[in-house]
């Protein structure tokens, strides 16, 4: 086992035995967290797995996107926080309102509004601050 790998099993401990697998509810306890650039790991190992052809190819993308957009905003890489969220915009809208247990137009909108807050004030103005983090809801069981 790697040392990624032990670090998400070590993540999703407690997550398993659900309906959804513990690697994608990990995800929402890492974003949740605001341990973005580990959201994108645990979900990440998932959407390998599942290979490119598996259904939701495109939503854990989008969603692994969706972390990796606030990893930029951490670093105060604001160009490549948009254009992540972009990515993200375009890979989840290919799914129904409500995937995986997943209310994904609040998801989407989430995306727009803080792509909107990057976009609005001209790539200035950093919105992440530590007392007002993006959340997400979690997946209904």
């Amino acid at each position: 086992m790697s040392k990624k790998s032990a670090k998400i099993a070590e993540l999703v401990a407690g997550l398993q035995g659900g309906r959804f697998d513990a690697r994608y509810l990990g995800y929402f306890a890492c974003f949740n967290q605001q341990l973005f650039f580990e959201a994108h790991d645990v979900l990440e190992e998932l959407w390998l797995a599942q290979g490119k052809s598996g259904p939701d190819h495109a939503f854990h993308k989008g969603l692994i996107q969706l972390a990796g957009a606030f990893v930029h905003l951490q670093k105060q890489r604001l160009r490549p926080a948009v254009a992540l969220f972009d990515l993200a915009d375009a890979n989840l809208r290919r799914y129904p309102a409500a995937h995986a247990g997943l209310d994904l137009a609040a998801v989407l909108a989430l995306v727009a509004d803080w792509r909107a807050r990057v976009v609005d004030h001209g790539f200035e103005v950093n919105p992440l601050r530590p007392e007002a983090p993006p959340e997400l809801a979690l997946p209904a069981a």
